[in-house]
């Protein structure tokens, strides 16, 4: 199956927080860094969706 890749307007979307945010987690280690692709910027979606899904998971277990 090939990689999904989103934009990074596209990882502000899922996880609802603006562009700037995306690039701030990706800095800090709260998501995966991009992939470079010649001049394009792309994150893996199943990696996002795995961080997203390990966010929740901690939220469930807090409470």
């Amino acid at each position: 199956m090939p990689l999904e890749l989103m934009k990074d307007r596209e990882v502000a979307a899922m996880l609802s927080i603006a562009v700037s945010t995306v690039w701030d987690y990706a800095s800090n280690g709260v998501i995966p860094k991009p992939l470079k692709i010649g001049g394009s910027t792309r994150w893996v979606r199943d990696e996002i969706e795995i961080v997203l899904q390990e966010h929740i998971d901690t939220l469930r277990n807090v409470q």
